[in-house]
C-alpha cells in the first residue's frame, strides 16, 4: 500500500501543470465592448487590441470566435507568435460585423 501511495505522489510531482496560453489580437476597429466573453476565453479589449489567456489550445477556433464577435482582425498572436497569414484569412472568413453587447441593469 505504501508503494502505491509513493508511486502516486511521485507521479503527481512530475505531472506537467496546465499552462495557459496567452492570446492577443488587433481588430480592424475598436470593439464596442471592453470585455468580450468568447468560447473558452475572456477578452479584455481597448484601443491597442484585445488580450486574453486560456488553457484551451485551439488558436484558430479561438481566433474565429473573436472575429465573429469583434469583426475582422488585423493580427492574432498566440504565445508571442503571429498566426500564419493563411490561418488569419481562415479566421477572418468567419468575421461578422462588430456588435455592441447589451448589458443588463
Amino acid at each position: 500500500m505504501t508503494r502505491i501511495a509513493a508511486l502516486i505522489a511521485a507521479t503527481a510531482l512530475f505531472a506537467a501543470p496546465a499552462v495557459a496560453g496567452t492570446y492577443s489580437a488587433k481588430p480592424l476597429s475598436v470593439p464596442a465592448s471592453a470585455k468580450i466573453i468568447g468560447k473558452d476565453i475572456s477578452w479584455a479589449c481597448g484601443a491597442n487590441g484585445c488580450q486574453g489567456a486560456t488553457e484551451t489550445g485551439r488558436p484558430l477556433v479561438i481566433c474565429q470566435d473573436l472575429a465573429k464577435r469583434a469583426g475582422r482582425l488585423e493580427s492574432f498572436i498566440v504565445d508571442g507568435r503571429a498566426l500564419a497569414a493563411a490561418d488569419l484569412d481562415k479566421c477572418n472568413a468567419k468575421a461578422g460585423a462588430p456588435t455592441a453587447l447589451a448589458h443588463a441593469n
